[in-house]
């Protein structure tokens, strides 16, 4: 009789302990039901963003710096120095309001603190955005054209991975970023540091020491086939490049019997240096299938040109410039590098005969249609020169 009472009461325990880990259970899943789970982190944006992020806090930084200059200088500058500021500001504007996204315009935190925002090294690893600047705002002229230089360096170093279209922008951001550099160095004599073909007996590119592909075996299905937009459209924006080429060959073969003794010498290198492009854009051009034009025994010179031939060849490389910028968007890998310095070379031959490449080079830009640049917000200690939305 006690074992049965000694049985049930330890039978009435397991029950009791069932019961108690049972509603402790329902307890812990209605806990974990009722407590909301951690926001899985946003996704990195694509590179391309990210660059034009950058290049947008950047571009902010630089003109900020720039205007800062202007107000510091005052009437004390030199004018080739206030002249060449005064550009360089007009410039990172354009370049700003290009770069500029609506959520941008719409009042996004970074453009506000983008002129004061914390500096950090360039780097190949990817950033979220809004992207901080990239370059320590400097306070010195020195400091600003090295700033400005090594902000276009950075921006074609991302022109050669970005998407087609963003790496065409950067591309024309970046070169137009280092003319201004090198502008403005000329003008208050600073030494900056020279970049590989960037003198003006420097070959036009480097891209004739990377091997080009030979023509692929299938090239007439290819060329037939409708579905190959890609390669059609890149080899047809080689064979613009071609035909500019061969066009610009004569137009120096001719100037240099008209040109003075100080313009005929770079003229002679500029020929030199369009021979060698023609030959490069001809044998990629071929690796793609296109039809090559052919070299034609002479073509048609206004009569402008030939009663100035270094107004005329100005204005000839910078209608190579949207060519070579079709390059850029369109390719990819070698072919990019190729177009990349090709770019900056026929950007740096046209301001060389006092032509203007625009604020972009290799992009078409019509600034009525671009957006303004907000107003900053006033913080205390912010400099009051900076304020303006354009210049």
């Amino acid at each position: 009789m006690k074992d049965d009472t000694q049985e049930t009461g330890r039978r009435r325990r397991y029950f009791q302990y069932a019961v108690f880990a049972l509603a402790a259970l329902l307890v812990v899943s209605l806990g974990l039901v009722l407590i909301p789970r951690e926001p899985s982190p946003p996704a990195a944006p694509p590179f391309s963003e990210q660059a034009r992020a950058s290049a947008f806090a950047d571009s902010l930084t630089l003109r900020a710096a720039g205007l800062d200059l202007e107000g510091t200088a005052g009437a004390t500058a030199p004018a080739p120095q206030a002249a060449a500021l005064a550009r360089i500001v007009t410039l990172l504007t354009v370049q700003a309001r290009a770069l500029m996204l609506p959520a941008d315009a719409a009042g996004d935190p970074a453009l506000d603190g983008a002129a004061t925002a914390p500096v950090r090294a360039p780097s190949t690893a990817l950033t979220t955005v809004p992207a901080p600047s990239t370059v320590t705002p400097p306070s010195t002229t020195a400091d600003f054209a090295a700033a400005l230089h090594a902000s276009g360096t950075q921006r074609l170093h991302d022109a050669e991975t970005a998407d087609g279209g963003m790496a065409r922008l950067l591309a024309g951001t970046g070169t137009a970023q280092l003319l201004a550099a090198e502008d403005l160095a000329s003008a208050t004599g600073i030494a900056l540091a020279a970049l590989p073909g960037s003198g003006p007996s420097s070959p036009a590119s480097p891209a004739h020491t990377l091997p080009v592909s030979a023509p692929a075996a299938g090239c007439a299905s290819e060329a037939a086939d409708p579905a190959a937009s890609t390669g059609v459209d890149l080899g047809s924006a080689l064979a613009s490049a071609v035909q500019g080429e061969l066009e610009l060959v004569y137009a120096y073969q001719a100037a240099l019997t008209r040109l003075n003794s100080g313009s005929a010498a770079p003229a002679s290198i500029f020929l030199a240096q369009h021979g060698v492009l023609r030959g490069e854009a001809e044998a990629m051009g071929r690796s793609r299938c296109a039809t090559v034009p052919p070299r034609q025994p002479g073509y048609v010179l206004s009569q402008a040109f030939l009663a100035d031939p270094a107004d005329g060849l100005g204005t000839l490389e910078s209608g190579t410039l949207p060519v070579l910028g079709d390059v850029v968007a369109l390719s990819e890998g070698r072919e990019r590098v190729w177009a990349l310095s090709a770019l900056q070379s026929a950007a740096r031959r046209t301001v060389h005969w006092r032509a203007s490449p625009g604020p972009v080079p290799g992009l078409v830009l019509d600034e009525a249609l671009l957006p303004p640049l907000p107003e900053p917000v006033s913080t205390p200690g912010t400099s009051t020169t900076s304020t303006p939305g354009n210049s």
